[in-house]
């Protein structure tokens, strides 16, 4: 749980536009905003979804707009102090928010998986958020998020490294609708060519994936892993550490789940709608004969993704940040200290 406040100097609480609240995610966002004591804004493209979810959170505001439209958009964050971005495919949706946000002048933060689509934002926005003293922190999430907070916690005093590996043990992937959505504009985008972070930048190719064996800690051991099942680590981490070469893995279990169609989607087991997926995650920085290593646990990564996107609404409201402009969790953020803050969502240890 964060150390800041959910209310402004006097006393109202602060409120969060959440597009796409409807969504597997968005919902998981807005549960844990309300825990926190902010109050969401229900925003996003159906107005029967969104008023389906309004009824079962009685006192909560429904704002409909479509991303295509600046005007529904500028009203969905009129008055907010702050927008998290749970819409996918966020290669269609993050731009116009952002653009939403930058009028409006409230942070965003979004909770993109999809690689393109954060290099877009970096690409595009990086000189205007700047400018404006803006805060934008795209793949504030598991995916992206989780990942450079780790690898920078685990760097520690070290300026630079020769490699960063993120080594990702789920228990199984079952992937929402947005999941698979966002996916096929990812592939679409690339012309179905895989992706990697190596001698400093993004390289396309057609390179089948190689299976490599990956010595996860206790209890869940050595396991397969598909080598560089490249996620969204490839933007956020060498977007502010001096680290050439960046690499992610997956188990096997995971990555057949996610390319199977016959995958269904999450199912709740437990009060909060939590799956019975777990995960470990593991990065490694090495530099020279010498590695560091972050270790994170938990259950369900569309679940931990609201706290992580929610403890950063909450830092930057309170001003507990390093950077303005568009920036990553691990350089805007004490990436240590955010971790810590994490639990009992996530557990964290460093090595």
């Amino acid at each position: 749980m964060g150390t800041g406040t959910a209310q402004t100097e006097t006393g109202t609480a602060r409120t969060v536009t959440v597009y796409g609240a409807y969504g597997h995610t968005g919902r998981f966002v807005v549960a844990e905003l309300r825990d926190r004591g902010f109050v969401p804004i229900l925003a996003g493209r159906d107005t029967g979804k969104l008023r389906a979810l309004a009824a079962s959170a009685p006192g909560l505001e429904v704002r409909p707009a479509s991303a295509d439209d600046p005007a529904a958009l500028d009203r969905a964050l009129a008055g907010a102090d702050a927008v998290i971005n749970c819409a996918g495919p966020f290669a269609l949706t993050a731009a116009p928010l952002i653009e939403a946000a930058l009028r409006a002048g409230i942070p965003y933060v979004d909770v993109a998986a999809e690689i393109e689509a954060n290099v877009d934002t970096f690409t595009h926005f990086a000189d205007r958020a700047r400018a404006a003293e803006a805060v934008i922190v795209p793949a504030m999430a598991f995916y992206g998020g989780l990942g450079d907070l780790l690898t920078t916690a685990a760097m520690g005093d070290w300026t630079t490294a020769d490699e960063a590996t993120i080594a990702y043990g789920l228990s199984s992937w079952h992937p929402t609708p947005g999941t698979r959505t966002a996916g096929t504009v990812s592939r679409e985008r690339r012309a179905g060519r895989r992706v990697r972070f190596t001698s400093g930048r993004l390289e396309y190719h057609a390179a089948e994936p190689t299976l490599l064996k990956w010595p996860f800690p206790a209890p869940i051991g050595t396991r397969e892993v598909v080598g560089e099942f490249t996620m969204a680590d490839v933007v956020t981490i060498p977007s502010h550490l001096d680290i050439p070469e960046v690499r992610t893995h997956m188990t096997t279990e995971a990555a057949g789940d996610l390319s199977s169609p016959d995958t269904p989607a999450p199912t709740a087991t437990d009060e909060t709608g939590r799956s019975d997926q777990t995960f470990t995650v593991e990065a490694v920085v090495r530099s020279g004969d010498t590695e560091r290593r972050a270790v994170a646990t938990g259950q369900d990564i569309y679940a931990v993704t609201a706290p992580l996107a929610v403890e950063a609404i909450d830092r930057i409201l309170t001003g507990r940040t390093h950077a303005v402009g568009v920036a990553s969790a691990g350089h805007i953020f004490d990436a240590a200290d955010f971790l810590r803050a994490l639990a009992p969502h996530i557990t964290v240890e460093l090595v």
